[in-house]
């Protein structure tokens, strides 16, 4: 049985009038990279504070880190940076993360260094003595980061960390998560997709404080299950191709000109079988291949889910 970071069963939270959560399932493995996928007023916001410990569930059973979510237990074992985090203006860099790193019960000395350690993941090392009411946004930003990571925290929540960083600073980063995966859990929630299917191993989509679905990124994707041919002008090739494939599900797209191809993934039967035969017959029918690849982004995957 996998280990989980997470486990959040029938979640249920209301503020007055407003149903924030209306039942939310998840499951997090311990040491995955977890995207949480929904958009703004979907609930996303709420859960983390009930993760925390912030908030307490009106109904359903959460679980974080094998107990329950209560800030005392959470000290040194559970960071999470919010959408907007805020520094205080008048400590350098240095002076504020090394404060973080006294609260959590560091020495002096141990908190300076891991300041200088978590500066150095997010390339701020320089700043270390600039006081923070002088940062750019996209050095809030990142210094916010650099304090989710301060000491050896096993569960991460990050709330947009990307967002505001320039391309360079956020490519970095992913690095950074990516570097991290297996050795503790992060759950990452964004708007960027495209940035979530490249770093992450599982995902939930959530919308009106509700899991819509879950499970590992490639099983929502199709990677091992669905196959996709882009094609140049020319006839419509899904004939051919449902006659060759037998079984498969087979769909034409005209525009942009799309061939997919859905089939059960077994022992002889991988992605990378499936698109050598059909360019074999696409090619003997004297097809012109634009493109080629496997399963559905991960953003195609979340409007479908969402419609």
């Amino acid at each position: 049985m996998t280990a989980l970071a997470l486990a959040l069963g029938g979640v249920h939270k209301r503020f007055g009038a407003v149903h924030a959560l209306r039942g939310v399932d998840l499951r997090v493995p311990r040491g995955s990279v977890f995207a949480l996928i929904g958009p703004n007023g979907a609930g996303k916001t709420t859960l983390f504070s009930v993760v925390c410990g912030f908030l307490r569930a009106d109904q359903g059973q959460v679980s974080v880190l094998d107990g329950t979510p209560e800030v005392e237990r959470f000290k040194g074992r559970l960071s999470a940076l919010p959408q907007d985090a805020v520094l205080g203006r008048e400590l350098t860099v240095r002076e504020h993360l090394t404060f973080l790193g006294r609260l959590q019960g560091m020495s002096q000395e141990t908190a300076k260094r891991e300041a200088e350690r978590v500066l150095a993941i997010v390339d701020l090392g320089e700043l270390a003595g600039r006081r923070a009411g002088t940062l750019s946004h996209g050095q809030i930003k990142r210094v916010g980061v650099a304090q989710a990571f301060l000491g050896d925290p096993e569960l991460i929540l990050l709330d947009e960390p990307t967002a505001g960083l320039d391309p360079r600073h956020a490519h970095d980063l992913r690095e950074a998560l990516r570097g991290h995966r297996g050795r503790r859990t992060i759950v990452v929630s964004s708007h960027n997709l495209q940035e979530l299917e490249a770093i992450c191993d599982e995902a939930a989509f959530i919308d009106k404080g509700q899991t819509l679905e879950s499970g590992a990124v490639s099983a929502l994707t199709a990677q091992d299950a669905e196959i996709f041919v882009v094609l140049a002008a020319g006839p419509e090739p899904i004939d051919v191709v449902r006659a060759r494939l037998g079984d498969a599900r087979v769909e034409w797209e005209p525009q942009p000109r799309v061939l997919r191809v859905s089939f059960q993934p077994g022992p002889d039967r991988a992605a990378e079988d499936v698109i050598a035969d059909v360019l074999r017959e696409l090619l003997a029918q004297g097809a012109r291949v634009s493109g080629v690849g496997k399963g559905r982004s991960l953003e195609q995957r979340y409007l479908e889910a969402t419609r």
